[in-house]
């Protein structure tokens, strides 16, 4: 296509200033020489004003000109001034203008030299035509030259056509055309992503032979691109740039990005130091990317300082700056803390979509501050008249997420179909992840399946959806369908994977996928041991994940931390305080989290004196202040401990009012002690906090039952019908050949339900014979002994290991899970089952695991 159809603009639009009788002054400076010659026009005189315009920019007097040379025969223009225009039109990036150009050229049917057709081609090129671009390239026949060679390398690398780029490149190389350094720069950039990467090192090897890897600039930027981003090695890109024998700003800045782009934030601000020593003064995207370095480092005060020189530098009011160091204040500042990203961004003078999407994204990043981001998001449409792009949906959809607001999450949906943006791949991610933590994982699959590209974010965002979701099938369904599409899986998915895996206990499908990580290569990807030693803990194989964890290389508080707290739910303190006191001496320093594992392992076995002292280290030897969990850890240590009167004590004496989660803690342990008087004030502190929460009516009601005080029971219930709460059905599950098998109280589903039961039968007169003897105080129902016993008998755990006894091979341990705590009942059946059979039985309940063996449990019945 020629657009030999598109008409010029009209002349009166664009008279020269000499020939428009407008009285603006701006028009009437010319020289009274030129004026003169503009009288009586001759070709000379119009080309050279043509000329003069082109070169100055002013396109549309220039096109008048055109237009005017071309009324009469005898100044017709030549090819040197459609020449002249093109390049203007090339160098102004007025893409549409040159389009006209190039029609009114083909109208005139002059004869194209190759310096015209290969500016054509880099007019089509670089305005993302490159269809008629490798038209305008192939009709040129043997007229080619380097230039034209170089132009169609260099369109295709521009237009993400990499394969394209590489076979013209080698083409131009077997037709003996010597490539120079803008052939070298264009295949280069070509072979900038990892499935490209060999055949750059191969061009590599060339550029070295033919002297321009240490003698052009724009070759060394390419080649530090293509180590970086094709291949990921930073080392090799250095080298590069070490060996450069000339550097400029926009090489620094380059190395500058890559280093902060591919997570070594450290070496990019070394690098900035190094830059500022050498005497070269730092940009807008030097800032801009140094800030990002400090951003990620958590730097404030390094960050601080590079904000102070952006001042100096009369830079503070660019966008491009100024959405670096919205970000870096939101990412170092304190919890919920963003006033200085606000400072930040209310001093930028014109916002726009990037500014707007800056600010949203820090306030969400912060915590808390959700409702705050969507209420920017609509201020950016309404005050600020900005749409947002994908990245602004992106980060908007994650307040919804953390929001749970389906609501919200559907208009702010709506919204990003009209501007066309839903299927764009880190929106569609984003939508995946908001409607999975709204509770919709089937509108979560509509988004995942409408996407156009699904790339392999977009698988490990559904897979780590329905793992979280506990929906390990579906997840390990995708793992399947990622292998048939041929995408590389990564270190992520194997960990959602893991995580799927490690939800419902299905420690064989975990087993397979360790067998899977380790063909692939991850077996020293610490993110993969410490998802396997997370794994391997929470489906009940402790010695396993202690195998994993003592054969890391390298290991980080991540990774002493899932170790401490597999040991803390295993029951098995003594390791896990242990374990802790080796991580110090490594030098790992403990978080929040590592405190929590250390207070879980003191409560799951009353080491209240032990449990005192490391509280108490927290924020003298570590600077850890407590937060929640640590103050219910406590009230755990104390209430499962008998110390009932100390935990109340305790909670009145916290810096700040006890949420739901330490009132219901408390409630646990009075309904473990039958203190129905406290249970009953810790419920009502619940429902004060939380008048929805379906727990403290349930915890409150079971206290009351076992205490026989029905008429409370039934008080209580009747409160929940009337609020419409649900009490969280009981279930147990357990993992055999190769699926999870679930069962409720008295389920008769499962197609071996009659086997199930006649072993149940068997197994239950058996254990009689050995001593047990059901205990009704479990039963919380006013009914008579008859019918508690076949209540008893058929709880879903009793079930379970019934089922793993015939469907099991006898070496292996019976792994049985439950959604809430274990009955006592169902506990103390599980140690004559375990004498009965010979059998090792593992369960784990909400709160710990439980390892039983020849008629003992590892909780040492405190629990």
């Amino acid at each position: 296509m020629m657009m030999s159809s598109l008409s010029l603009p009209s002349t009166l639009n664009f008279l020269p200033p000499s020939l428009n009788h407008s009285t603006n002054p701006s028009r009437q400076k010319l020289s009274s020489s030129t004026s003169r010659s503009l009288k009586t026009p001759n070709f000379e005189t119009l080309k050279n004003r043509l000329i003069q315009l082109a070169n100055t920019g002013q396109l549309p007097q220039a096109i008048s000109t055109l237009e005017l040379m071309s009324q009469n025969k005898q100044t017709t223009p030549d090819l040197t001034s459609y020449s002249i225009l093109l390049k203007s039109c090339i160098r102004t990036r007025n893409f549409a203008l040159g389009k006209l150009i190039h029609s009114k050229l083909v109208n005139s049917g002059i004869e194209l030299d190759v310096i015209a057709l290969n500016s054509i081609i880099s007019l089509y090129s670089k305005g993302g035509d490159w269809v008629t671009a490798k038209s305008v390239f192939e009709s040129m026949g043997v007229k080619k030259d380097l230039v034209s060679w170089s132009a169609m390398i260099s369109c295709f690398a521009n237009n993400g056509m990499e394969v394209e780029a590489i076979a013209t490149f080698f083409d131009m190389v077997c037709i003996g055309e010597y490539p120079n350094e803008y052939c070298f720069g264009a295949v280069i950039r070509a072979c900038c992503d990892r499935s490209s990467f060999w055949i750059g090192m191969v061009i590599f090897g060339f550029v070295i032979k033919t002297g321009y890897f240490e003698s052009d600039l724009n070759v060394g930027c390419m080649l530090i691109d293509m180590f970086a981003k094709g291949g990921g090695d930073l080392v090799s890109a250095k080298m590069v740039f070490d060996k450069m024998p000339e550097r400029n700003t926009v090489t620094w800045t380059l190395m500058l990005t890559r280093y902060a782009q591919l997570s070594h934030p450290g070496n990019a601000v070394e690098l900035f130091v190094d830059m500022i020593e050498s005497e070269f003064i730092p940009d807008r995207f030097t800032f801009s990317s140094v800030i990002s370095a400090c951003a990620e480092l958590g730097c404030l005060s390094l960050g601080q300082q590079v904000h102070s020189w952006v001042i100096k530098s009369r830079l503070s009011s660019d966008v491009c700056v100024g959405c670096s160091l919205v970000d870096m204040y939101a990412k170092c500042a304190g919890a919920g803390s963003v006033d200085d990203s606000s400072k930040v961004f209310d001093r930028i003078p014109d916002h726009n979509v990037m500014s707007w999407t800056a600010i949203i994204t820090g306030y969400v990043q912060n915590g808390n501050l959700d409702r705050e981001a969507i209420q920017l998001y609509c201020r950016m449409m309404i005050e600020g008249q900005v749409l947002p792009n994908q990245f602004t949906f992106s980060s908007i959809l994650k307040a919804c997420a953390n929001l749970s607001s389906l609501e919200l999450g559907e208009q702010v949906h709506n919204h990003a179909v009209k501007l066309g943006l839903a299927s764009v791949n880190c929106v569609g991610n984003s939508l995946i992840s908001m409607y999975a933590q709204s509770g919709s994982m089937e509108d979560a699959r509509k988004a995942f399946d409408i996407l156009f590209e699904k790339n392999l974010i977009s698988y490990n965002t559904i897979v780590d959806c329905y793992a979280q979701n506990l929906n390990s099938d579906e997840a390990f369904g995708l793992f399947n369908q990622i292998d048939d599409s041929g995408i590389v899986v990564d270190a992520f998915t194997f960990a959602s994977l893991l995580s799927g895996a490690a939800s419902v206990g299905a420690v064989g499908k975990g087993e397979g996928i360790h067998a899977r990580l380790l063909k692939a290569g991850f077996e020293s990807n610490q993110c993969i041991c410490n998802s396997l030693v997370s794994m391997y803990s929470k489906c009940g194989n402790i010695e396993a994940a202690f195998q994993v964890f003592d054969t890391m290389e390298q290991r980080n508080v991540i990774s002493w931390t899932s170790m401490i707290m597999g040991f803390a739910k295993h029951g098995f303190a003594e390791r896990a305080l242990e374990m802790f006191d080796q991580m110090i001496e490594a030098g790992i320093k403990p978080n929040e989290v590592t405190y929590i594992a250390v207070l879980l392992a003191c409560s799951h076995v009353g080491m209240i004196s032990e449990g005192w002292k490391h509280y108490n280290s927290m924020h003298k030897e570590h600077g850890i202040s407590p937060r929640m969990e640590h103050y219910a850890c406590m009230v755990d240590l104390l209430g499962r401990s008998g110390f009932l009167e100390d935990a109340i004590r305790f909670i009145n004496s916290m810096p700040f009012a006890a949420d739901a989660l330490v009132w219901r803690t408390l409630l646990g342990a009075c309904r473990v002690h039958g203190n129905t008087e406290l249970g009953k004030y810790a419920a009502e502190m619940i429902l004060e906090l939380d008048p929805s929460d379906p727990a403290a009516y349930v915890l409150l009601s079971n206290l009351y039952a076992s205490t026989s005080q029905w008429e409370n029971v039934v008080e209580i219930r009747k409160m929940m019908k009337e609020r419409n709460l649900v009490k969280e059905a009981g279930c147990s599950w357990i993992e055999a050949e190769n699926r999870v098998h679930k069962f409720h109280v008295g389920d008769t589903s499962h197609p071996k339900s009659p086997k199930i039961y006649e072993e149940l039968d068997q197994l239950v007169y058996k254990i009689k014979e050995m001593g047990y003897v059901p205990n009704m105080d479990f039963v919380l129902h006013d009914v008579d002994l008859e019918q508690k016993e076949k209540y008893l008998l058929q709880h879903s755990e009793k079930i379970a290991v019934t089922f793993g006894l015939i469907s099991t091979a006898k070496p292996k341990p019976i792994r049985i899970f439950k959604n809430l705590r274990v009955c006592g009942d169902c506990h103390t059946a599980m140690k004559y089952i375990s004498m009965a059979t010979g059998r090792e039985i593992v369960v784990r309940d909400s709160n710990r695991f439980h390892h039983i063996k020849d008629g003992t449990c590892s909780c040492k019945d405190y629990w």
